[in-house]
């Protein structure tokens, strides 16, 4: 992988494994030196010694979310923030976490589809047609003998005790995984409908299946010791943790793609 560039390209679970795999290279390589730099949206670290780069694209759809003049417009059909991502040597796209945000906390004032303005819609309609969209951007403009695309699949939550049979907990003070052959809660309806879009993907896109493997992981979140969100998060994973073993599958399949 020397000289190569690799972008993570998502929300902020698409930091989050970001952040684990510099980690793990630096503590392979812990003194090589690295240059890392931040703009809005990007950042990007680079490990000198061997030209590879680490790049990080933040976007919480995929698809365009723009300001116009009826306000925050999440455009179903449009990617035209895909031109960053084209000229790398491996992608890894991610999206999901923002779909189901509401109210004060949802980014956007519309949806739209073709020419069409929606107040809402049902969120796995939206996931659908942006999913979709992405695949299509995938299959128009990404040429398989130089960039390796991957996409990290859906990472659950667990706000909700009762998902694996503690219903008045959540992950706050939970300190061992699941131990099952089944996770309780069932395979979340996100992931159904990224399975959908990947059998129609007519380009190779490796899709790192890690939504069952982090069910079992109730005790993987930083809970109320997140110092980046106030609360009990439930979303976002430790590190050292948890995306460390999404990297090792992503480095597994990287070399045998």
């Amino acid at each position: 992988m020397r000289g190569k560039k690799i972008m993570f390209v998502g929300d902020s679970l698409s930091t989050n494994m970001w952040q684990s795999l510099a980690c793990l290279i630096h503590s392979w390589v812990p003194n090589t030196r690295y240059t890392l730099l931040r703009q809005k949206g990007l950042a990007s670290l680079t490990f000198e010694e061997y030209g590879v780069t680490l790049l990080l694209y933040r976007t919480q759809f995929l698809v365009d979310l723009n300001v116009e003049k009826v306000g925050r417009v999440l455009k179903l059909d449009s990617i035209k923030q895909g031109n960053m991502w084209r000229g790398m040597d491996v992608l890894i796209f991610n999206s999901w976490h923002w779909w189901t945000h509401t109210e004060h906390i949802q980014p956007w004032d519309y949806m739209e589809d073709g020419n069409r303005l929606y107040k809402d819609m049902n969120r796995l309609v939206a996931f659908y047609k942006g999913m979709t969209t992405w695949a299509r951007w995938v299959n128009t403009y990404v040429d398989p003998s130089k960039t390796k695309v991957f996409f990290n699949g859906v990472s659950p939550t667990h706000y909700e005790g009762k998902d694996w049979g503690e219903p008045m907990n959540s992950c706050r003070s939970q300190t061992q995984p699941f131990y099952g052959r089944k996770y309780p809660g069932g395979t979340p309806m996100a992931w159904v409908v990224l399975n959908k879009v990947m059998r129609r993907l007519k380009k190779p896109v490796h899709w790192l299946d890690i939504t069952g493997l982090s069910q079992l992981r109730k005790d993987g979140h930083p809970s109320a010791f997140s110092g980046n969100h106030p609360g009990n998060d439930c979303s976002h994973w430790c590190l050292p943790g948890l995306p460390d073993t999404w990297n090792l599958l992503f480095y597994s399949t990287l070399f045998s793609y």
